[in-house]
């Protein structure tokens, strides 16, 4: 669906794990201009998985809404696209 955001997330903190609300989201590494390649993560039925680029640790933690994480500091929202809509 076109109108269903996915949650991107980053760690420029450079915590040793982020515990996220989504099981499908997008790992950017770190914050533009520092970002790596967007990757599409999914944790199918496991509970964490490991970015491939840059060895976040993610770990689905159900009571934190799809758009949320722990810290939530590593949640990235594009401001210039959330401006344009």
């Amino acid at each position: 669906m076109a109108d269903k955001a996915v949650p991107h997330f980053h760690n420029d903190l450079g915590v040793p794990v982020i515990h996220v609300g989504a099981r499908e989201f997008m790992c950017i590494g770190a914050k533009p201009p520092f970002d790596h390649p967007h990757v599409f993560l999914d944790m199918g039925a496991d509970n964490e998985i490991i970015c491939q680029y840059c060895s976040t640790l993610y770990r689905y933690r159900p009571g934190l809404k799809a758009t949320e994480s722990d810290p939530a500091a590593c949640l990235w929202e594009d401001s210039a696209r959330a401006a344009a809509e």
